[in-house]
């Protein structure tokens, strides 16, 4: 942190634009990856035996012998291509491991996440807060970048949304 700005890596948030500094574990959506396994998994061999199925009426009433089989083929290997691709996708997300991380959000969409111990990051915590209440504050920490890939593979803590102005107590989970 320099003259009210906070380094992230190579991005830089003004330290009045930050509305949020906390921390969380961030945790990889398991089973969604799996149901959304499954669900592809059958779109795919269902599409592929109907493929099979109207190949095998086409060729009976054409009379052909082996008229349709290279098609066939081709669907079955794109097919069994198609669900290595998907089995890999589900894997790298099983597999994930989860990360305690500090989150910088802020006034606009962009959330810049950072790793490390956990006892380090709460004090890092301390540390931004006490900057943005003290603008001659300078601070300069080495922390870890965490980069993912997609971040619709992680939940990022509690979505909430709120309808109306009375009367809004607690959270639903559903």
């Amino acid at each position: 942190m320099t003259r009210r700005l906070l380094w992230v890596g190579g991005a830089v948030y003004p330290l009045q634009n930050v509305a949020r500094v906390y921390t969380f574990v961030l945790h990889p959506r398991r089973k969604e990856a799996v149901l959304h396994f499954l669900k592809r998994t059958a779109i795919t061999l269902l599409m592929a035996m109907a493929f099979t199925l109207f190949g095998g009426i086409a060729s009976f009433l054409s009379r052909e012998e082996g008229a349709f089989g290279g098609t066939l083929q081709f669907v079955w290997v794109i097919s069994v291509g198609g669900l290595i691709y998907f089995l890999v996708d589900m894997l790298t997300v099983v597999t994930a491991s989860s990360h305690f991380v500090m989150a910088v959000e802020s006034n606009g969409q962009s959330t810049a996440l950072v790793t490390g111990r956990p006892d380090h990051l709460n004090q890092l915590v301390h540390q931004v807060a006490y900057a943005i209440e003290n603008p001659d504050t300078e601070l300069s920490v080495r922390v870890e970048r965490l980069t993912i890939s997609n971040p619709s593979n992680y939940y990022f803590g509690n979505a909430v949304n709120m309808y109306g102005g009375n009367g809004n107590v607690g959270m639903s989970n559903g």
